[in-house]
């Protein structure tokens, strides 16, 4: 991309967007999307992914044979980087200086990331002081490409008596940051796993330290938004499925 050139064309930008969301989809699981994982996450109809991976092919930024897995090339993976560090460079910006809500920044950063240079997304980085997350906790990778993805696991999947601290709430669901929101639920809060409420009922936690310990029920789709960082790294933390 030139460092100043002007709004992409629409073409361009679907292809930035198919990129990242590749991207997004295996950064915190290690393991590939499929074009059906990709048109959920997009909102889009399969045969469209299908038609756009295809391109991403022809392009040498995707790899994909028939019924399989989609992967991003060495060129692939550094244009989803790039994108990935606008996107949530903007959010971060949104967030701190013109005093957006988490649950609004998304949408609002798919549409400037797309329409600034590169020298503005670096005089960006300066003015923020070069920020390692975004307001969800996703990584921002820095200029030369490079990202550290801290080691975390889905709340839902932890044992009970587990205690850590939340480093990553996915912003797929605006109502689902409202309502965390309102729980004062952050990044960083600590938490502690007590187990389900009988007969396949809500998971429940323990919020917050000291005076502030709260207990909450949190549904599936809660539990798997919140990403929690180990207190002891080195034991074993997931349920035994």
């Amino acid at each position: 991309m030139n460092r100043n050139s002007p709004a992409l064309s629409s073409d361009s930008a679907s292809v930035q967007d198919y990129v990242k969301a590749i991207y997004a989809s295996t950064e915190w699981r290690d393991q590939p999307v499929t074009s059906s994982q990709l048109a959920v996450r997009l909102g889009v109809a399969n045969s469209s992914v299908s038609g756009m991976v295809r391109k991403l092919v022809d392009l040498g930024l995707a790899v994909h044979e028939p019924y399989s897995a989609i992967e991003l090339t060495a060129e692939g993976h550094r244009l989803a980087l790039a994108m990935v560090r606008r996107h949530r460079l903007l959010e971060t910006f949104l967030v701190q200086e013109l005093g957006y809500a988490w649950d609004e920044v998304h949408d609002e950063a798919e549409l400037l990331e797309h329409t600034v240079s590169d020298t503005f997304i670096e005089r960006l980085a300066n003015k923020l002081g070069h920020p390692e997350r975004d307001p969800h906790g996703d990584p921002i990778p820095a200029a030369d490409g490079t990202v550290d993805v801290p080691e975390a696991n889905q709340l839902g999947r932890l044992d009970p008596g587990h205690t850590g601290h939340i480093i990553r709430i996915s912003d797929a669901n605006p109502d689902l940051l409202r309502f965390l929101s309102a729980e004062r639920i952050s990044l960083d809060s600590r938490v502690e796993v007590m187990g389900h409420r009988p007969f396949g009922g809500p998971l429940v936690v323990r919020i917050g330290s000291a005076e502030h310990l709260r207990e909450l029920d949190l549904g599936d789709e809660a539990a798997a938004a919140l990403w929690v960082a180990n207190d002891t790294p080195h034991e074993n933390c997931l349920l035994r499925t």
